[in-house]
């Protein structure tokens, strides 16, 4: 904050419909307005900044911004090209995968269509709170239940999205974070993971719902807001006797 204070920060997701009407209220409760984008060829990040010292930071979902968007400080005009970009035609895949389920989907077109999509599942076994040789074997089994399940998300991945190679613009990743890291070693899915996008969707159990569901997801702008701690509270004159 401009005036040292630490202020009060959290993350805001705004669809790109709901953005000029939020900046516009942001001005209502702060005051004037006034933006700043990233120079290019970077521009990943609008900053908005109210008189009253409040900062609302959007990312820019499937960054950066068209050359030429980022231009300008009128917060209004800049809201509209955010708004643009970020519902601007694309071929996105997705995959979301957690121990024992998984989703793998692309969407096209400015509606963000679900054109392909496979949803599974794998059991895999909770912990075992046993000690000893059984305990041991559980953990074998488990691991081997939890290997099979990781392949069977990738090689539905790969059956998904392989007929758009060359065509997907991005891919987004979702699910458990711990369970997709065990799909970087898998070389069918290298060239996809080379477009995933920095945001991560954490979602529950990947049903086809869920999975037809992200759009909204990752289509929204993340703002980081920052606004002053509210003054404390005057406290009223302790009462007299009487």
């Amino acid at each position: 904050m401009e005036n040292g204070s630490p202020g009060v920060t959290r993350w805001l997701d705004i669809a790109p419909d709901r953005l000029a009407a939020w900046l516009e209220s942001f001005g209502q409760r702060h005051g004037t307005v006034t933006a700043e984008a990233e120079p290019q060829p970077l521009a990943r990040v609008v900053t908005f900044r109210a008189t009253d010292g409040s900062v609302a930071q959007c990312h820019i979902p499937f960054p950066p911004l068209p050359a030429g968007a980022a231009d300008g400080t009128d917060h209004a005009a800049l809201a509209g090209r955010i708004a643009a970009h970020a519902c601007a035609a694309r071929v996105v895949g997705v995959l979301l995968v957690r121990l024992g389920g998984y989703a793998a989907g692309v969407f096209a077109g400015p509606d963000q269509q679900l054109v392909a999509s496979k949803v599974g599942s794998r059991l895999v076994h909770g912990r075992s709170a046993a000690g000893g040789t059984s305990q041991r074997r559980f953990a074998r089994r488990r691991e081997k239940q939890a290997s099979e399940a990781l392949t069977a998300a990738a090689s539905t991945a790969a059956a998904v999205f392989g007929p758009y190679a060359g065509r997907l613009d991005a891919v987004v990743l979702g699910g458990d974070k711990r369970a997709m890291s065990g799909l970087g070693s898998d070389p069918r899915l290298r060239p996809y993971l080379d477009l995933a996008v920095d945001r991560f969707l954490t979602v529950p159990d990947p049903r086809l719902a869920v999975l037809r569901g992200t759009p909204r997801m990752f289509r929204a702008i993340q703002i980081r807001l920052t606004e002053p701690p509210r003054p404390p509270e005057p406290r009223l004159p302790a009462s007299g006797p009487g």
